[in-house]
């Protein structure tokens, strides 16, 4: 016998649940190697023994060739005694329930898998649930780590001899693949519907109909009707995408009003055929973990029903991702509208019995099945910005892969959010586990829903908080919720630092940069509402160099849901002279806004408005960029309600032409010595109002308006990034906050930085949105804990 060595092999990252183990076993066998492999807590475990060279190779490829849905973070050995064992073995997992495993995402429908999902002659032919070490659920079966079957929501599932031989085999691509099942021993689809009709689902009737239950739902979908359709990470509603009539009654069921819809489609040629795709595009809509990709329509009013997306130039297209939408997409091959099972505002339905009597004044039927749902996810959003992905809403297909930290967490981190597109963020050493989109904390259903998740990550991966980050915000549910943990020290995080946080983070950065927090508002320190900041920022800590200048809201949290009010503030403030003179008359005067639409349109509480901002009664001075834009969309395109949130931004922003060069101007200057010495800034928003208004007056086209605001406000965020470079020499801007969602702002904005010579840091895989907040909180308090 040669020389013969034996090496423990530890492998950290996510390579539990994507095939690791087989990939290893057949490895080791194919190099001649003896040894064990297994998962534990923190992640794949190996013992390998034999020729060194074949050793040396054998340990190459796991670091640098994985299979495709693993992500090797790290690997390391040390050698062990030679034992001469015989054969090479995937042994059970040890560590169960101490949770530090990191686990895989859940995975759309393999190539492979759905072959044999078409193929007649195939076992699994038109099985709704085929899946293999390469696809299917993950996070959203799991219920504790390490990751086994006996730890996911198919333990009640015992397989069959032949599901059995092939999780067996290590020539099978199911060997060990936890949800494997066929239709002798997995999940069963059903069908609900009204046993009597109209009055039958108005009380909560069910009853199972018989027959295919895939190709009964079809027919609802065909009919007109509503089926709500058991998903991976929930239930979705559904209707035939083409049909105004069913679309229209979805709205009004859902109590959506004008939030456009998402619509998944049978195939890429059929996105190809509603919208304009560009490569980019094309990639994210066909990634394993398919998102709703916001792309350019075409406009095809035969395929698409206007209530879909009302007034909208882009919409929302996903291709299927399930076995479940495959085959319900075969039995009815075109575009159908899919989102999410809930009432509007609330989290969505992921449990049956939840499902039935929530949505059960929603739906003429429900698909089915007896898998649970172990962590509710809705779909992600993506759009793709100057050639990269924006993140819009991140959950299915992303959550709960870590994002690294650039400052290790010393202490255990629990950041708590914001409260709209909430999020929390779980955080140890290296790893922030930022939580899938929960919604708005604003009701007890979203509370309880972040509340249960916080207490499954915490299980999941073995994680005790000792440092609880929050929003200083007292009113905010996520705050309150902090402040009440005793077991933990509560560290409080500005909203717009955590924003510039989130940013760096996400970008793998620790600053200074220049950031800016353009945003609807957060919590300032001075007592104002924030959210149009230029901060000069690090992880562990900032100074505001400049803002946008304030303006009232008259009305408070009445303004943001009636942005005609900001216009009004806005108008008032330029009749009276508040940007040269500062400070604010007690009338709102009249001039340049008697012939305004916006103000005939809202006559009868205008005087009153106005006299309301003056007097500053009930309305809260704010810097926001968001609060600026609800105010021209207001004014340019009679966007007088919102809604939902950001609604003025968005149509703002689709109503400005494409190739409109000219920007209007916007004073910048000082507003005396602040923050350790340092001179801060103030921009004149109020000029970019004026200048909407003039060109109005003068017949300017309100799409040309729209786009020389758009260009204007990115002019701005140049000019102020330049000031802050003169004062601190720093050339990196991070662009952050929910404004950033604007697709033309940001690449505006960008271009203008990177041709006055400055790095531009935007997000790539958290949202700029408050979605992000959570992991800027989580990597402030891991910083600041490196200062103790």
């Amino acid at each position: 016998m040669g020389a013969c060595a034996r090496v423990e092999v530890r492998v950290d990252g996510i390579v539990q649940g994507v095939g690791f183990r087989p990939f290893v076993h057949r490895l080791a066998t194919g190099l001649g190697l003896r040894g064990v492999v297994g998962n534990d807590e923190r992640g794949v475990l190996i013992e390998v023994e034999g020729n060194p060279e074949a050793v040396a190779a054998f340990m190459d490829a796991v670091r640098h060739r994985p299979p495709p849905l693993a992500s090797v973070e790290r690997v390391t050995a040390r050698p062990l005694p030679v034992t001469g064992e015989p054969g090479f073995r995937i042994v059970p997992s040890t560590g169960r329930d101490q949770g530090r495993a990191l686990i895989s995402p859940d995975v759309a429908t393999c190539d492979d898998c759905l072959r044999e999902l078409f193929d007649p002659a195939d076992r699994r032919y038109s099985y709704p649930f085929v899946n293999c070490t390469a696809c299917g659920p993950r996070f959203t079966i799991v219920t504790a780590s390490p990751y086994d079957r006996a730890d996911t929501t198919m333990a009640p599932f015992a397989m069959c001899p032949a599901c059995a031989a092939e999780y067996h085999d290590p020539s099978s691509r199911r060997f060990h693949a936890q949800p494997v099942c066929c239709p002798a021993c997995g999940p069963r689809l059903r069908l609900l519907v009204a046993a009597g009709g109209e009055d039958a689902r108005r009380a909560g009737e069910w009853a199972e109909a018989a027959g295919d239950p895939i190709a009964g739902a079809a027919d609802v979908l065909r009919r007109g009707g509503v089926p709500a359709v058991k998903g991976i990470g929930g239930y979705h509603l559904a209707v035939r995408a083409d049909l105004e009539e069913a679309v229209a009654a979805l709205r009004a069921r859902k109590r959506r009003a004008e939030r456009p819809f998402a619509v998944m489609v049978p195939d890429l040629a059929t996105a190809h055929r509603l919208c304009r795709i560009d490569r980019q595009e094309e990639r994210l809509l066909i990634a394993p973990r398919r998102p709703i990709v916001l792309l350019r329509g075409r406009g095809d009013a035969a395929t698409i029903a206007p209530s879909v997306a009302p007034g909208e130039r882009t919409l929302g297209v996903m291709l299927p991702y399930s076995p479940v939408h495959h085959l319900l997409l075969r039995e009815f091959p075109q575009p159908i509208v899919l989102t999410s099972g809930n009432v509007s505002d609330e989290p969505i339905a992921y449990l049956d019995a939840d499902a039935l009597s929530l949505l059960g004044g929603l739906a003429d039927a429900f698909l089915l099945h007896d898998r649970a749902i172990r962590a509710r996810a809705d779909d992600s959003v993506v759009r793709v910005v100057r050639g990269r992905e924006l993140p819009v809403r991140r959950s299915r297909g992303h959550v709960p892969r870590p994002s690294p930290l650039v400052r290790a967490a010393r202490r255990p981190v629990l950041a708590c959010g914001a409260e709209l597109k909430h999020t929390f963020c779980l955080a140890r050493g290296r790893h922030a586990f930022v939580s899938q989109h929960i919604g708005d904390l604003e009701n007890h259903e979203t509370l309880r829903s972040f509340t249960e998740g916080v207490r499954h990550f915490e299980r999941l991966f073995g994680i005790r908080p000792e440092i609880v980050a929050h929003d200083p915000h007292p009113e905010y549910l996520s705050t309150k919720y902090a402040l009440e943990r005793e077991d933990a020290e509560p560290v409080a995080v500005q909203h717009h630092h955590a924003h510039v946080a989130s940013c760096l983070t996400d970008n793998g950065a620790a600053g200074p940069v220049i950031g800016v927090a353009f945003d609807g508002l957060g919590y300032g320190l001075d007592g104002t509402l924030w959210g149009g900041e230029f901060l000069v920022a690090d992880l562990t800590g900032f100074r505001r160099a400049g803002h946008l200048a304030t303006v009232p809201m008259p009305g408070g949290a009445a303004a943001i849901r009636q942005p005609w009010r900001m216009a009004a503030a806005y108008l008032a403030d330029l009749s009276a002279g508040v940007p040269e003179g500062g400070r604010r008359g007690s009338s709102g005067g009249d001039a340049g806004t008697a012939g305004l639409a916006v103000r005939a349109r809202n006559a009868a509480r205008w005087d009153a408005v106005t006299a309301l901002a003056a007097r500053g009664v009930n309305a809260p001075l704010t810097s926001s960029a968001g609060r600026l834009f609800d105010a021209v969309a207001a004014i340019v395109v009679g966007r007088d309600t919102a809604g939902y949130e950001g609604q003025a931004a968005v149509e703002l922003e689709r109503a400005a032409v494409p190739g409109e060069a000219g920007a209007y101007p916007c004073r910048i200057a000082g507003a005396g010595r602040v923050d350790g010495g340092e001179e801060m800034f103030v921009a004149t928003g109020h000029d970019l109002v004026r200048a909407v208004v003039d060109d109005l007056g003068a017949g300017t086209d309100p799409g040309v308006v729209a786009a020389r605001f758009h260009n204007g406000v990115a002019r701005l965020i140049v000019e102020g990034c330049a000031r802050v470079r003169e004062q601190t020499g720093l050339c990196v801007a991070a662009l952050s906050g929910g404004v950033f969602q604007n697709a033309r702002l940001v690449a505006a904005a960008t271009a203008g930085l990177e041709e006055r010579g400055f790095t531009v840091l935007t997000h790539r895989n958290v949202p700029p949105n408050d979605g992000g907040i959570s992991l800027g909180q989580a990597a402030v308090a891991s910083a600041l804990g490196h200062l103790g």
